[in-house]
Formats: structure tokens, sequence, C-alpha cells
């Protein structure tokens, strides 16, 4: 891994422009849609086989699959589970919207809350705590019906950790992965229920079918790969700075790590960090150390690159904050490392990736809720507006609306 430090004007458009990361995929990812969408299970099957090495006939968990996981699986590591759980259930709640009226005259107005009837959350092969933030915010919400799919292994077992969490937040679970799991759920098939909308990270496989189906399906928004953005001054500790960075690199070739920061001396301090601490860990995504002339260029820096996840490692950091206009989400100061919010301080850790934090915002309970307006008019309400209603659809040619409300003022 080259690592060295570069000035800002020195990166290039692809350093930016990541959404291009899809397009190798994109023919690939097309053929398993729509072999999925003409043959349901059977390309499934056949996928499954292909991808994950497994064949199976069904996709469903049995009962006691889930009780050997419990059995099998450190109890201490099961309340550490239990405890993740109910701080994402506490922040999650406090989300939550109460339906609101107000009233002017006869004229009675509001909005109220309804959630999605089925939702489907994609979970990668071991990430039990993806499963945790795209169930518990739909279960706050108030959805019935939660199918997640998972990428089985060569046995057809799914992780256990996978299927405690699943327990523990009453999910149906099925095993499938990648591409056609996404097109199971989008389309149904025999065997998986057609779902309202689709929500979790995944690869750029998953990501690229989530968003090829978004005229069949709504999404969440494109969350993969992975990323984390660190801004720093010499208040940072370089050995913390050095370990978030490897951090997200961990995940997988294409996860991108970046610090940008006016101190040289951090930089390098940073360097050296990264090159003793990845001595036998397997980080194979891209580390990048950005040098800044002010921590104003390194902020116009971070909200043109729109970062998953953005950590403010500064003596300012609150007026640092004041000034993110684009972020997934954000960490401040040296003791609050991206790893405490992928597990279990509450927040959500599936969030907009390759710059789509400019327009998306993380998975919350929004993501799971419809907003329907209300509203009620009286005899007088209605006359106070009618004239207006009646102008205004005249001047656009739509008489049958205005004779809609000229009927009631007779």
């Amino acid at each position: 891994m080259e690592l060295k430090t570069r000035r800002i004007g020195e990166a290039s458009k692809d350093f930016f422009d990541r959404r291009s990361i899809f397009e190798d995929v994109f023919e690939d990812v097309k053929k398993i849609i729509d072999d999925v969408r003409t043959e349901g299970d059977d390309a499934i099957r056949r996928y499954e086989k292909r991808f994950d090495g497994v064949e199976l006939e069904d996709f469903t968990v049995k009962e006691e699959e889930f009780e050997r996981a419990f059995d099998e699986t450190d109890k201490k590591l099961i309340d550490h589970l239990k405890i993740a759980c109910d701080r994402i259930y506490h922040f999650h709640e406090k989300q939550m919207r109460d339906n609101w009226f107000f009233e002017e005259g006869e004229i009675a107005l509001g909005q109220i809350f309804v959630p999605l009837e089925k939702v489907g959350c994609y979970v990668p092969s071991s990430y039990f705590s993806s499963l945790l933030m795209a169930a518990i915010p739909a279960k706050v919400a108030g959805v019935k019906e939660i199918y997640v799919c998972t990428p089985p292994n060569e046995r057809g077992e799914i992780n256990s950790l996978i299927l405690i969490a699943a327990s523990l937040t009453g999910v149906k679970l099925y095993k499938i992965g990648g591409a056609q799991a996404i097109a199971g759920m989008a389309y149904g098939t025999e065997s998986i229920p057609k779902v309202n909308k689709i929500v979790g990270p995944g690869n750029k496989y998953v990501t690229t079918a989530k968003m090829l189906l978004r005229d069949k399906i709504e999404i969440d928004f494109p969350a993969g790969p992975s990323e984390v953005f660190i801004i720093a001054d010499t208040s940072a500790n370089p050995s913390f700075m050095a370990s978030d960075l490897l951090a997200q690199a961990e995940h997988d070739s294409a996860a991108h790590s970046i610090l940008v920061t006016t101190s040289r001396r951090l930089c390098e301090d940073v360097r050296r960090e990264v090159i003793e601490q990845r001595e036998g860990l397997l980080v194979p995504g891209r580390i990048d150390l950005f040098l800044a002339d002010s921590i104003e260029e390194c902020i116009n820096f971070v909200n043109r690159f729109a970062p998953e996840h953005l950590e403010i490692v500064c003596e300012d950091y609150i007026g640092i904050l004041k000034e993110i206009r684009n972020a997934g989400s954000i960490f401040l100061g040296n003791y609050s490392p991206v790893s405490a919010g992928d597990y279990a301080s509450g927040t959500n850790h599936i969030l907009p990736t390759a710059g789509y934090a400019k327009v998306f915002s993380g998975l919350s309970v929004d993501d799971f809720l419809k907003r329907i307006s209300v509203q009620m008019l009286g005899r007088e309400g209605l006359s106070s507006i009618g004239d207006m209603v009646i102008s205004m659809a005249g001047a656009e040619g739509l008489n049958a609306h205005a004779n809609s409300v000229r009927k009631r003022m007779i």
C-alpha cells in the first residue's frame, strides 16, 4: 500500500466521482435481475450456486438453526447484542413523528404518519450489526412485515450472530445473497415476498441492483462501498487517526479512508502509525492523506466529497460542525471513532456513500413512514378560499375543478 502526503489540489476528478465504480458490473447485474424476474426461485438457486457455492432447495431458516446459534454463541456476546439493540431502539424512538393538526377558521389541516406494510432488508455476510440497523428503525416505525436476505456459506449456513440478531428483532430471514436477493425482494418469487421498499448496505453488485430496480421498488439510497473522511488538527492523536483509517479500509478493496489536515507533522505521524499498525491486518482498501492550507479548505474539501462517515478531530469541532453540509454521519473528537457508531452508540450505520450524502440522509425511522396530509373544511372554511380556488382553476383551464367548489357555494 503506497501512502504519501499530497496537497488537496492533487486530488483527481475520479477522487470525487465515485459513482463510476458501479459501471463495470452494470451488465452482469442487469442479467441477474432479468433472470430472477422471469425464472424466480430457479434463477436464485442458480446464482446462489455460482456466487455462494451452495445448492439450496429451501431459502428459509429452520427453528433448530436459531436454537443452535444461541447455544453455541458466547453468552456475554449475546448480552452485548441485546444492549446494542436497546441503544439503537432508544435512539430511533426519538425520531418518531407525532400526528399533528391545526385549525384556521373552519379549515383543519394536518399530517398523519403511517408505516410501510412490507420492507426488505439486505445484510452482507456476517454483518449482524447491519441487521440491527436495518430492522430496528423499521420495527420502531411500526412495519409489520420485515424480511431479511443474507448470503449463506458453502454449507448453506447463516452466520450465528445474524441468526441471533434476526431472533432478537423478530424478522423473517432468508438464505439469499447478492443482486439475486435484491431482485427477489423487488419482484417477488415463489418463496420470497415482494416488498414495498428495500434497505441495507452491500457491495457494488447489491448497490447496483438497488439502483437499477428503482423503477420497480423504492430503496433507501446507495449504501456501499464504505468510506471515512477525517478532518484533524494538532489536537488529534495520530495513533487514533491511523486506527480509524485502517478500520474503514478493512471492509474491502473498494473502501476508502481519507485524512485532511493543515499540519504536515500530523500527516507524517499518521502515515508512520498506519504503516506500523497495519502489520498483521488484512486492509485491502485505499488510504489517502491530504495537506490543506487552512481549515476552510478542509471544510470545502469535505463538502465536495460528501463522505459516508466524517470524523472532526479538531479543537474547534463545534465551529467546523456548523459548516458541514454533506456527510452521512459525523463523529466529534478523539474519542468518537466510527466503530462506536457501527455497533453500539445507537446511531445508524447504514449511510449514503459515493457522494450521495449530498442528497440523502442516513437510514432512520423516516425511511419506513409515509406522510399523509389530512384536511377538513366546513362550509365557511370552503367559502373563505372558494373564490381563490375557482379563479385559479379557471386560469389553468380546469373548469370541472372550479365547478366542484362552485356547487358547494350555492
